[in-house]
C-alpha cells in the first residue's frame, strides 16, 4: 500500500498542514474543525505511519513523493 493510501482525505489535509509547521489551532481554523479533532487526526496519522516524531513523518512523506523538500 502506498504511503498516502494509509490516510483519509482529511488526514492528508492535516498532514500537509502539519508538515508546514502549523499548530493544531491554526489547522483547526483553516479547516473549520475543532482543535480536538485536529489532535485526534494527528494521533491517527502518527499511528498509521508508524512514526514517533514529526521528522520521521516528514522523511516518509518526502520519500513517498507525497511532499517535496
Amino acid at each position: 500500500m502506498a504511503f498516502h493510501e494509509l490516510f483519509s482525505n482529511r488526514e492528508l489535509q492535516v498532514l500537509h498542514l502539519m508538515l508546514q509547521e502549523f499548530t493544531s489551532q491554526e489547522i483547526a481554523d483553516k479547516l473549520f474543525i475543532s482543535k480536538r479533532t485536529v489532535d485526534t487526526h494527528r494521533i491517527n496519522i502518527m499511528e498509521k505511519s508508524g512514526c514517533k516524531t514529526i521528522i520521521c513523518l516528514y522523511k516518509k512523506a518526502v520519500s513517498s513523493g507525497l511532499v517535496t523538500k
